[in-house]
């Protein structure tokens, strides 16, 4: 049970940062526009690539226009360092994610939510007394990670650790957050809140293959507009989700741009890995940098 745990663990820290997933079944063309923009200032030049954590193997090659950015920056920055999951205090982390052992999910959750959770587990092996522990928020991702697996993603093919990996050794590397800041957000949700991202977790499982085909091929288009309707699609259908939405998105996204303002006053070149949910909308990292006034190209 515990090495069980422990995968879990490595792939929801892998799975959250994103907030996407990738299947791709071609080679972005060399012409077409990318999910990688050129920021600048007077002094200063950031690259900023929107990410998909979860990949198939047929993603690559990257566009060159994304390999050249990366060969001419001096400096990774990732949202967090997946690398570093080892120095994670795990004993930390269950104690966020699971409930003590004399209680269980079912007492936190309404009866209904709960008969969904038994329902859309049981053919997935795993035993409900592990299921029973799992506080809401860290069920939800386990769900989406184990779908976004039995759908044939690979968490190490990810964009992210495809340039951490190449990195190391050659550029300094830094992080936007932690994974422990990371952490802290989700499981510093209301209960109330949590049973609602965990209920909705469970709708979009039934729908995630064909969403996550076509967040592929916008994402290999750059296609920002069909990106955020993807993305947005469950908080447009509900607007009890919207507060979930501002602490998981759009706070992080002025805290992410305030950051890069940062790497723009510096003379050395940034290549900035985030997930691609952060970039787009009028509340996204571009468009807050462009209203700042720097300049932006998408390539």
């Amino acid at each position: 049970m515990k090495k069980r745990t422990s995968r879990c663990l490595e792939i929801l820290l892998i799975l959250f940062l994103a907030g996407s997933s990738a299947l791709c079944q071609e080679t972005p063309s060399r012409s077409r526009k990318s999910f990688l923009w050129k920021i600048q200032s007077r002094t200063n030049t950031v690259y900023v690539l929107g990410s998909l954590h979860f990949f198939k193997k047929d993603l690559y090659p990257l566009n060159q226009k994304i390999e050249t950015a990366f060969g001419q920056s001096e400096v990774l920055v990732v949202e967090a360092n997946i690398n570093d999951i080892k120095k994670v205090d795990i004993q930390k982390i269950m104690d966020r994610a699971f409930y003590p052992a004399n209680d269980e999910l079912k007492n936190h959750i309404s009866p209904e939510v709960y008969e969904q959770v038994v329902k859309e587990t049981g053919g997935l092996g795993i035993p409900l007394e592990l299921l029973n522990r799992q506080k809401p928020w860290f069920l939800a991702m386990t769900l989406v990670a184990i779908e976004s697996l039995k759908l044939g993603f690979d968490p190490t093919l990810g964009i992210d650790k495809y340039f951490l990996s190449k990195a190391e050794g050659g550029k300094k590397i830094l992080e936007l957050e932690s994974l422990d800041d990371q952490l802290d957000l989700l499981s510093g949700f209301s209960g109330k809140d949590q049973e609602l991202f965990l209920l909705y977790t469970l709708k979009d499982l039934k729908v995630m293959e064909q969403e996550l085909s076509q967040l592929t091929r916008a994402w290999t288009s750059g296609d920002t507009k069909a990106t955020e309707s993807i993305l947005t699609r469950s908080i447009s259908e509900n607007e009890r989700l919207s507060f979930i939405m501002e602490k998981l998105v759009y706070e992080r996204n002025r805290e992410m741009a305030s950051k890069m303002e940062d790497f723009l006053r510096t003379r050395e070149t940034y290549f900035v890995v985030v997930g691609a949910g952060h970039l787009v909308g009028d509340r996204g990292i571009i468009e807050i940098l462009k209203a700042k006034g720097y300049l932006v190209e998408q390539l």
